[in-house]
């Protein structure tokens, strides 16, 4: 009865496996033995699948806690009853976490470098010119050799004349030796401030005056930018600038007399030939002021200690598995962003190797990378990577283009094994595991995981949120998970974290061992603890993660960091979510993105742009609401391969890209993309831009009018393009 019973069992299971869809489409393309061979070697796997799987049990990621301060529901995680402060005894600082580390690590290699080989400049048909660069292999520097150039640092810096009681501010892409520059100064308690390399003059004058930088160490794009307004500078006595591969001799040279200019090597022989002790800080000592990239105005200095930087590093590393010696990471985030600055932070707790690249040469086909030579990817075959949401859409938009331009069985194949990796993924379909996910491995996958080296095993995603679609292409094409973060500056990027084993999407995981996570009622905009199915409310971050305040800013301090009885610090992110059973955090508003409109509906400006981004054509987009019209409007930087292509095949005539956006015809495509983008989104009538303007420049981090973590900054946009709003509004 058993054998009959199983029998039919299976003989059901093959009907279903015989007619389903990726078997009849090998069927179509190969001979009918192939297609049976492939069938047979994959359905045993998925029938033991379904057989012995059970219904998946949820896990309790985090748990509610009782906490001090304003009312509210607080969570912590649920692996740890206490908060997480260091990565191992003594490591308090990240002076101490940096010695420790290195001296446990002392022969393995830690930081690369590719040199250049080549430069070319090519012109565009436009007649615009860019650099094309043939970059080298990695060159590697050991633990113990980083550490000995960083404490050769430290003491020229000090033989040099730098006041140990005044700051150094560091001004620069990320590479090698800002992390040099950075350890080397922690280790004499000197407080870093850190500027991002795409600041804009003004910001970048205040950031320096206000925190008194006597030294300003920088690279050689960003030495040309110091010294056209050294004159402006008011404390700043020494530059020490980066050498470039090719660079002349007088890269150091200044207008302003009164300014000291050397080279990092000329300080690093100064401390080698007169070594000084080192002065080591405290864990409450300042480490870094980080100035935010001022997405509402000038960019305010977050003053983070030294115990805020190790605690977050400390709680990564329990999250993200199996780190180690064997780990390869990718650097090419702004250092002078906190994501990055605690991802390499992680990274040398972990004992892991990291390389150096930057966006513009990240792949091979990356803008500055000479044709025919390889990318940093390429080259580094990272294990690790961290990256914000816009890099993950480029490289999916990337595989998808090409997939779309081979056409035919290619992108039938891609088609059909991305259904059925996500159906395995998702849970509804056991298949795709076992040998047919070798299978698709072998025939589909590896050859797109090549775009990012092969060799991913984790990424982290943080700056903004990811959408699901982008989510789920890391986790089928790179095979491999992505742990959403979510924390801000002021929490030295530490607060939530999803796990390596949560197949969700679109939440940002539980709070890090290092902090608790508590939401607050927010009345006026409908955002209640008591809300079914789940908690919402304000979220409030509290614990070891957060942050002095507002550098020489006590009111702005004052307004959204406060103490509790017990003494814990908490932070008001301004930011709006909802817990889920298992104590996970979603983002689903912000306050400061929230406008009412003429007949009293609250549209949330960041949701719909989180919607509309989902188009095929917007590259970029922001929503704009005015509380004296009933309706919103929205700026579009279309997608230029995406309207191009369309107007193609449309027969649409243009002469130039402009021109394209400023047609009639693309305006109301794009338009009809977007009203069902919104649709899918199930938004409301009124939150659906009722009119667009094509915007045809990119916005990048170097314009101004996006953070250099790519978030928009709606004052200079809504600035730039006063006079197209304004139109959009009365048409």
């Amino acid at each position: 009865m058993t054998e009959s019973k199983e029998n039919s069992v299976s003989t059901q299971l093959w009907g279903k496996w015989a007619n389903c869809e990726y078997v009849e489409f090998l069927r179509k393309q190969c001979p009918y033995s192939i297609a049976g061979t492939v069938a047979i070697a994959v359905v045993l796997p998925v029938v033991l699948s379904i057989l012995w799987m059970g219904k998946r049990k949820t896990k309790q990621r985090g748990v509610a806690v009782e906490v001090g301060g304003e009312p509210g529901l607080a969570v912590r995680n649920s692996k740890f009853k206490e908060l997480v402060e260091v990565p191992w005894e003594g490591a308090t600082t990240v002076a101490a976490l940096f010695e420790q580390a290195c001296k446990k690590h002392e022969q393995h290699r830690f930081l690369g470098t590719r040199k250049v080989i080549d430069k070319e400049i090519i012109q565009a048909s436009d007649g615009r010119k860019f650099e094309k660069v043939h970059l080298g292999e990695y060159q590697w520097e050991t633990f113990g050799h980083v550490f000995e150039r960083a404490c050769n640092f430290a003491s020229g810096l000090v033989k040099l004349g730098h006041d140990v009681n005044s700051r150094v501010a560091i001004f620069s892409e990320t590479r090698a030796e800002w992390f040099i520059a950075l350890q080397g100064c922690l280790r004499h308690n000197i407080t870093v401030v850190t500027i991002y390399a795409s600041l804009g003059e003004d910001a970048l004058i205040h950031s320096l005056n206000e925190t008194e930088v006597s030294t300003l160490i920088c690279d050689a794009k960003q030495y040309k930018k110091a010294s056209a307004i050294s004159s402006k500078l008011e404390t700043v006595k020494n530059i020490i600038y980066f050498e470039e591969d090719g660079a002349s001799s007088d890269s150091g040279t200044s207008g302003n007399n009164d300014l000291k200019i050397s080279s990092f090597l000329e300080v690093e022989k100064l401390g080698k030939a007169n070594p000084l002790q080192p002065r080591l800080p405290e864990k409450n000592d300042i480490a870094v002021i980080m100035y935010t990239s001022g997405s509402t105005g000038m960019p305010k200095g977050v003053m983070m200690t030294h115990g805020n930087i190790v605690a977050t590093a400390a709680a990564v590393t329990t999250v993200v598995p199996g780190l180690g010696r064997d780990d390869v990471y990718l650097a090419y985030l702004p250092l002078a962003h906190v994501l990055e600055l605690e991802a390499e932070t992680v990274m040398l707790a972990s004992g892991a190797a990291i390389g150096y690249g930057s966006t513009l040469t990240l792949t091979d086909t990356s803008n500055k990378i000479k044709k025919g030579t390889k990318g940093d990817v390429s080259v580094l075959q990272p294990t690790l990577m961290a990256a914000v949401p816009a890099i993950i859409d480029r490289v999916r938009d990337g595989v998808v283009k090409k997939v779309e331009e081979k056409g035919g069985f290619v992108k039938k194949l891609f088609n059909v094994a991305y259904k059925r990796r996500l159906a395995a993924i998702e849970g509804s379909w056991f298949g795709a595991w076992g040998m047919e996910k070798l299978f698709w491995e072998i025939l589909v996958f590896k050859k797109i995981r090549s775009v990012l080296g092969g060799r991913i095993r984790f990424m982290l995603c943080g700056g903004a949120p990811l959408s699901g679609d982008s989510q789920r292409f890391v986790n089928i094409c790179m095979g491999a998970p992505i742990g959403q973060g979510y924390g801000l500056t002021e929490t030295c990027a530490g607060a939530a974290f999803s796990e390596w084993d949560d197949i969700s999407v679109g939440r940002v995981g539980p709070p890090l061992p290092c902090c608790y996570i508590k939401l607050v009622s927010w009345e006026d905009g409908n955002y209640t603890t008591s809300d079914k199915p789940m908690p919402r409310g304000e979220i409030v971050v509290g614990g070891f993660s957060v942050t002095l305040g507002y550098f020489k800013n006590e009111e702005k301090t004052n307004e959204v960091y406060k103490v509790d009885e017990r003494g814990m610090r908490w932070f008001y992110t301004g930011d709006i979510g909802q817990f889920h059973r298992d104590g996970c955090l979603e983002i689903v508003d912000r306050k400061k993105d929230i406008v009412k409109l003429q007949h009293g509906e609250y549209i949330s400006l960041g949701k719909v742009e989180a919607a509309l981004v989902t188009s095929n054509y917007v590259d970029n987009v922001m929503v704009h609401a005015d509380p004296f019209h009933s309706f919103c409007v929205a700026l579009v930087v279309p997608s230029h391969s995406a309207l191009e292509k369309w107007a193609k095949e449309s027969g649409v005539q243009y002469s130039s890209f402009p021109e394209l956006c400023d047609k009639a015809e693309a305006i109301k495509e794009v338009q009809t993309s977007l009203s069902k983008a919104a649709k899918e989104a199930r938004l409301d009538k009124f939150e659906i831009p009722a009119k667009i303007k094509l915007i045809a420049e990119p916005w990048t981090p170097e314009s101004g009018l996006v953070t250099a973590a790519l978030k928009l900054k709606r004052e200079q946009l809504k600035t730039k393009f006063k006079s197209d709003l304004e139109k959009l509004y009365s048409s």
